[in-house]
């Protein structure tokens, strides 16, 4: 182990070498360019909250890692609807801005802040950070961080924590899935949509009832049991298949989808909300719409939930983590989760990659409900030339 360790350690310091610029011919003012370089890299900032201009790619001092925390050369980085939100002030005590945006990364571990144990220079990681994800170089604590299988890919480990800990704690912790349960979900094609999926599939004869855009559905139609199109009544047409409803509904959207969710539930059925993307229909942050889609939210009448035998609940993973300092709850979950991809039960599915250069048109396709599982922000991907 200690040799292997060492080996990736040098492997690290090789790759640093490499992307800290060419040795040689480029002459003593590039070696002098490079030397300024050093504490700085490229990190997509959000000078202010509105829409995608207020985005770039910029340089900033590299951190360096506190007491408990290690520091991550980033291979690649999720993209949430979240940060979508986040871009536009959407979001509940957003922080001040400049900042920069993400939530979850992966890379390998370059350097160990101090009482760190468990992980050796050279280690291939996944990790939650508390904004600043979408740069070159993270630090981050070490409850935060997972250790990645040899089989899987950056990309597929940058998929993995947002989307596969909110499924799981959703459908398990929170809804207690079990055999032969129903579960509607909505956006069934994103990635959280996609994580639900599987999961229910780990289980014996769950029916899995998907909304999704319809040209999604010839991609996902494989995936889930019964599949309607976003825009239709799917209540009804869920209804038709089964009278009583659903054990569980996971629901993103909000809005008047929140009374038509707990209108589906069974008897002891869980409606749980954990995303508001009606809120969002422009490219900037909208009062009517906000206002909108909570006005169109039906008001809960606790008599009703006990008459009708009904539980509502709502999940956020990064107030669990960030905020209610749940790590070690979502550590057990990792490893439940890491497990079922080491035996083929659960696959992230990545729908593109994108350079940092490019995470305007990634969010606009995540805006535009374009995706197909997750996009990721690929830190060593060059920008695709535009074609004239």
């Amino acid at each position: 182990m200690a040799k292997e360790g060492a080996q990736r350690a040098e492997e690290t310091e090789q790759m640093i070498e490499k992307e800290g610029g060419k040795e040689g011919a480029e002459g003593s003012a590039a070696g002098s360019l490079r030397a300024g370089d050093a504490k700085e890299m490229r990190a997509v900032v959000l000078s202010a909250f509105g829409g995608l201009s207020k985005l770039r790619v910029s340089k900033k001092a590299m951190p360096e890692p506190q007491e408990g925390e290690l520091k991550i050369r980033v291979k690649a980085c999720g993209l949430n609807f979240i940060d979508l939100m986040v871009r536009q002030g959407n979001i509940d005590n957003p922080p001040k801005t400049p900042l920069v945006p993400g939530f979850e990364c992966s890379g390998i571990v370059e350097a160990l802040g101090d009482s760190v144990k468990g992980f050796e220079i050279g280690d291939r990681v996944m990790a939650f950070v508390n904004y600043n994800a979408w740069a070159e170089v993270v630090c981050t604590p070490i409850e935060f961080v997972y250790k990645i299988p040899d089989d899987m890919s950056f990309s597929e480990a940058a998929a993995f924590p947002m989307n596969f800990v909110t499924a799981y704690m959703m459908l398990f912790e929170v809804a207690n899935l079990r055999e032969g349960m129903s579960v509607l979900v909505h956006s069934a094609g994103g990635g959280v949509g996609q994580a639900v999926a599987q999961l229910c599939s780990t289980v014996p004869n769950v029916t899995v009832f998907g909304t999704a855009s319809s040209f999604k559905h010839e991609a996902i139609k494989d995936s889930v049991t019964h599949l309607f199109d976003r825009n239709a009544d799917y209540v009804q047409e869920v209804k038709r298949i089964s009278t009583d409803g659903v054990d569980i509904v996971l629901d993103c959207l909000c809005g008047e989808n929140t009374g038509k969710g707990l209108s589906l539930l069974k008897p002891l059925g869980t409606y749980i909300l954990y995303g508001s993307s009606n809120m969002v229909t422009g490219e900037t942050k909208s009062f009517f719409s906000f206002a909108k889609s909570w006005w169109q939210v039906e008001k809960v009448n606790p008599i009703k939930l006990y008459e009708e035998n009904k539980v509502i609940a709502g999940f956020s993973l990064l107030n669990l983590l960030f905020k209610q300092n749940r790590g070690s709850l979502i550590k057990g979950v990792m490893d439940k989760l890491l497990n079922l991809y080491t035996n083929k039960k659960i696959k992230p599915v990545v729908d593109s990659l994108w350079a940092l250069e490019e995470v305007k048109e990634a969010m606009q396709r995540i805006h535009d409900r374009g995706n197909i599982g997750k996009l990721i922000l690929d830190v060593e991907k060059a920008p695709t030339p535009l074609v004239s």
